[in-house]
């Protein structure tokens, strides 16, 4: 099988420049090399989990300043 599941790890929230590059050129280059399945796995965004991660990340680093 040519399956690949694509995530963007150092970015906390899609983006224009993101969607177009990796979910549509990423795709189509995957596609014209013969791949079958190609699934972009979506940012966090501003799910709940996705704050928490920031909140729990932002404490963390922040802790001895304020």
């Amino acid at each position: 099988g040519k399956k690949v599941a694509v995530v963007a790890p150092a970015f906390s929230v899609d983006c224009i420049e993101t969607l177009e590059e990796i979910a549509i050129t990423g795709r189509e280059q995957f596609e014209h090399a013969g791949g079958k399945d190609y699934a972009y796995i979506p940012c966090l965004n501003d799910s709940p989990g996705g704050m928490d991660m920031l909140e729990s990340v932002i404490r963390r680093e922040l802790g001895g300043w304020i």
